[in-house]
């Protein structure tokens, strides 16, 4: 059953609690444009002896998207505002893509008892030439475009450009969910990696190409307390991908909360 709760700021955060009540919080975290289904997998693995917290972040979900264009910390406010509300304090944090850059940023500044990052998003992807010349030309074009083929031509022409060059996660998302993932995507959390004291454990995809294993080994690098596994023939979904793989290693780092 589906929770609600509204934040003091304002924000309203829909979420799923399972597991043991009694036992050691875990926060879930899911990726950009998912929701708490996406990790329902993990949610099973861990519910036997923690009190699991999957929530919807706000845009996703059942959760209303933020008024204002956010950035990396307003999400982790926010989700610090959570665990405030609920009276957790210590917990467990399991981020997967974007849930897992809110992690990093709570584990630099919060006092957190376990991080798992699977798959996550946090170090800024490295831009080719050609990547510079897209973005700048497509820039160039929203301002010419009206003048030589008029408003509604130019919006048309610059709509099919977006579409071929933008993800998916862009596409499908509303304008303002759009103008906050631009913002996060360019949000480099390196700075802040040395500073999580929590043990860290990184499960990862090596075929990975949204946030490729290069990231992982930078984060394992930066991260004082940090472990990376890694599975063979995996992708952006590693615990999908590699379910048996993925639920063997989580428990074992999870062996004591588990009990």
């Amino acid at each position: 059953m589906t929770k609600s709760i509204v934040l003091p700021s304002g924000a309203e955060i829909h979420y799923v609690e399972s597991g043991n009540p009694a036992g050691h919080p875990i926060l879930l975290m899911h990726g950009w444009g998912c929701n708490h289904t996406t990790l329902a997998s993990v949610e099973k693995i861990v519910s036997p002896g923690m009190r699991v917290i999957n929530v919807d972040l706000p845009g996703h979900g059942d959760s209303p998207e933020p008024t204002q264009v956010w950035g990396v910390n307003d999400y982790t406010t926010a989700m610090e505002q959570f665990l405030d509300a609920l009276k957790i304090e210590e917990p467990t944090l399991l981020g997967h893509s974007f849930g897992g850059r809110i992690s990093i940023l709570m584990g630099s500044r919060r006092k957190i008892h376990k991080i798992v990052l699977v798959d996550a998003a946090g170090v800024k992807p490295r831009r080719s030439l050609n990547w510079y010349v897209k973005v700048y030309s497509f820039k160039l074009a929203k301002k010419v475009y009206p003048i030589i083929f008029g408003k509604k031509a130019a919006q048309a022409r610059i709509e099919a450009a977006r579409k071929k060059r933008s993800s998916a996660d862009y596409q499908q998302a509303t304008p303002m969910m759009r103008a906050i993932l631009s913002k996060c995507v360019n949000e480099d959390l390196c700075n802040v990696m040395p500073k999580i004291k929590a043990p860290t454990l990184l499960i990862w995809g090596e075929n990975d190409t949204a946030t490729p294993l290069s990231d992982a080994k930078k984060m394992e690098r930066l991260i004082p307390d940090a472990g990376l596994v890694s599975f063979d023939g995996c992708g952006h979904y590693s615990f999908l991908d590699n379910p048996r793989g993925f639920k063997a290693v989580l428990s074992t780092f999870l062996k004591d909360e588990l009990m």
